[in-house]
């Protein structure tokens, strides 16, 4: 079945496609959406909903603390005030107007033990790996994942105060890290923590800080999963398998509540005594809930040499597709970013453009 959509906003904005492909985009419980685009040595903080259409002034620019580090999830307050910066050996808080207000330090993400480290502190070491950093939807605390200062190979996800970057809470990890990423729940208590290791998996965790106790709990016992996203009414959270076998909807404990598999190859031929694994159905690393109702998901690594690029909407509960989505001008390569209330952000790297897209009945019930 095909999905007809329609074209709601569009704007050119060069390095626009962090924002689909990437972890550039904040939203919090207060219907805040914005979209934190490196900028040289700047880090421009927009509202997303003003940016789409038309203006281009961004509601504050933090310098980058470190130039040469181009690595890290960053997080900018919900009042705008500071930016938290992921670094390779530190968190640090900045104002708009450049001042440091707070330093976190930790190890280097460097995983070779013992390696050089340089003198000046705006030099960048060889590591390639990275953490993440989250601020908090009330604006009173930034979730980070750190190396450990005091062993260098040990990561931490630690509870910094924001307010001056005092230690709250740690624990202890045991992940190797690539990278990671933070997801904040919109109940405004939870926080997840998605950490990829490259050929070795994906670790996943939830935690809440009530002011007093870190309560967690890992989902890696019986999971080699991402965390995609968390549905905007508290219903469960998406992960993605590794590998994009299938996308899973959980309740907050782990519990599956649905499964959903990729579409099936459109001829009836069945490829898998061929051998080659390549060719199977997968999903791509990238979906989420468009709303409470609908989730997103494509296959356009695996359809762009088959069929072209595919975006396809599932139901939310059960996670069965209901359709392909069909574009006015065709297939539109790339993931898509679900916002939540409906619509869905897209991006071309040829034009630079970010558009934000509904399906047609969704825009008819809004208009």
């Amino acid at each position: 079945m095909s999905i007809s959509v329609q074209l709601r906003d569009s704007v050119r904005l060069p390095g626009a496609g962090a924002l689909v492909n990437g972890f550039a985009f904040e939203s919090r419980r207060d219907g805040t959406r914005r979209a934190l685009l490196r900028n040289g040595n700047e880090l421009e903080a927009y509202d997303l909903d003003a940016l789409l259409a038309g203006d281009r002034a961004p509601v504050a620019v933090f310098p980058v603390p470190w130039p040469g580090w181009d690595m890290g999830v960053h997080s900018v307050s919900p009042d705008a005030s500071f930016a938290a910066f992921s670094g390779q050996r530190s968190v640090r808080a900045v104002a708009a107007d450049g001042t440091t207000l707070w330093e976190y330090r930790h190890g280097c993400w460097d995983q070779e033990i013992g390696h050089p480290h340089p003198g000046d502190e705006q030099q960048v070491c060889r590591g390639s790996e990275h953490g993440s950093c989250r601020v908090s939807d009330d604006g009173r605390f930034v979730w980070a994942h750190v190396a450990d200062l005091d062993t260098e190979y040990d990561e931490l996800w630690v509870v910094l105060d924001a307010r001056d970057g005092r230690e709250l809470a740690r624990l202890p990890l045991d992940s190797v890290a690539s990278g990671s990423h933070h997801v904040s729940h919109p109940d405004g208590v939870h926080m997840g923590l998605d950490i990829g290791m490259g050929q070795d998996g994906i670790l996943l965790y939830w935690a809440r800080w009530d002011g007093e106790e870190l309560t967690s709990w890992d989902l890696n016992e019986t999971m080699d999963r991402i965390l995609m996203d968390v549905h905007p009414e508290h219903a469960g959270f998406l992960t993605m398998e590794h590998y994009g076998d299938d996308v899973r909807l959980h309740a907050l404990d782990g519990t599956v509540l649905a499964e959903g598999e990729p579409p099936a190859e459109d001829d009836e031929e069945d490829d898998e005594d061929d051998g080659d694994d390549g060719d199977r159905p997968c999903w791509d690393w990238a979906c989420g809930f468009v709303d409470a109702d609908t989730v997103i998901a494509s296959t356009v690594e695996y359809d762009d040499e088959m069929r072209g690029p595919r975006h396809w909407l599932l139901d939310a509960r059960t996670l069965e597709i209901r359709g392909t989505i069909e574009y006015p001008d065709g297939p539109v390569d790339g993931f898509a970013r679900p916002l939540g209330d409906g619509t869905w952000l897209t991006y071309d790297e040829k034009s630079e453009r970010l558009s934000r897209w509904s399906a047609v009945a969704v825009a008819r019930e809004v208009a």
